[in-house]
C-alpha cells in the first residue's frame, strides 16, 4: 500500500466533514463537545492552508494537520484522523514518525492535543509524548527533541 499527503481542497470538505463524524464523534460526545456539521466545519476549516489529505493507493484515507511554530520552536499537530477503513495499519503511526523525524533534525518539540477518552492518546505515549496539562475534555502532549 503507498501512502502519500497532498494539500486538501475545498473539494475535500465534504469527505473531512464525513471523516470527522466517523472518527471523533464518540470522543466529543463522551466529554460534552458539540457534534452539529456546523462545528466539524469550523474544525475542519481552521488552519486548513496547513491541512493534508492522507492517501492509501490514491484513495482518500485520512486527514493531518501540522505547522512548525517559529517562536515555539515546535511542531503542532493540529489534527490527526484515520478513515476506519485505514486504521490499524500503522498510518497515523508512520505520519506522527515523519513530523518527530522533521522536528529531531532541528531540535524541536512537538506538540498536541488528544481528548480525554480518546485511545489515540495510548499512540502519543508510545511514540513518547507525555501529558504536560489538560483541560476540562482535553490532555495537551508534548514530545521534547532529544
Amino acid at each position: 500500500m503507498e501512502m502519500t499527503l497532498r494539500k486538501a481542497q475545498s473539494s475535500d470538505i465534504g469527505f473531512l466533514i464525513e471523516l470527522r463524524d466517523l472518527t471523533m464523534r464518540r470522543y466529543l460526545e463522551a466529554v460534552g463537545m458539540p457534534t452539529g456539521r456546523e462545528d466539524y466545519l469550523q474544525r475542519v476549516r481552521y488552519e486548513f492552508e496547513h491541512a493534508r489529505i492522507i492517501e492509501c493507493d490514491g484513495v482518500a484515507a485520512g486527514l493531518f494537520k501540522a505547522v512548525y511554530l517559529t517562536e515555539q520552536h515546535q511542531w503542532y499537530i493540529f489534527q490527526i484522523q484515520i478513515h476506519p477503513d485505514y486504521q490499524n495499519r500503522k498510518i497515523g503511526r508512520q505520519v506522527i514518525q515523519s513530523v518527530i523525524d522533521q522536528a529531531r533534525t532541528i531540535g524541536a518539540s512537538v506538540g498536541l492535543s488528544v481528548i480525554k477518552s480518546n485511545p489515540a492518546q495510548r499512540l502519543y505515549l508510545r511514540l513518547g509524548f507525555k501529558p504536560v496539562g489538560e483541560s476540562e475534555a482535553e490532555y495537551e502532549m508534548l514530545l521534547q527533541p532529544e
